[in-house]
């Protein structure tokens, strides 16, 4: 039986690691032919929704990363509606992200291991 993944992430896309590291964790684990089943942004990672963010021209856009590589490899990439709300950012077509609640995430949980970032 193959191993399955869901990713957390709760560390804003412009602070810190924690998309990057995702990011890495998700590929190695697609390469080594495990599964994931969702990744699931809760608390300021909702802030990758966002549209229209201007990086400067040196900084990655992690969270486009992150979400080209949820499409390709058809990956739900799910975002909490509440945690978003609360930053200002309300449920709306936002690409390839997925409103969800934190309940909605719990249930996708039964027989995946959680990682998080």
């Amino acid at each position: 039986m193959t191993t399955r993944f869901s990713l957390l992430l709760q560390q804003s896309p412009f602070a810190g690691q924690s998309f990057a590291s995702a990011c890495q964790f998700a590929r190695a684990a697609l390469a080594n032919g495990y599964q994931l089943e969702q990744v699931f942004l809760y608390e300021d990672a909702v802030l990758a929704v966002q549209p229209g963010i201007d990086l400067p021209a040196d900084e990655p856009d992690l969270a486009a990363q992150l979400a080209q590589l949820c499409q390709q490899q058809q990956i739900p990439l799910l975002y909490c509606v509440t945690a978003a709300e609360k930053r200002g950012i309300y449920a709306a077509e936002h690409g390839p992200f997925l409103a969800a609640g934190l309940a909605e995430f719990a249930m996708r949980l039964t027989g995946t291991k959680v990682v998080q970032f």
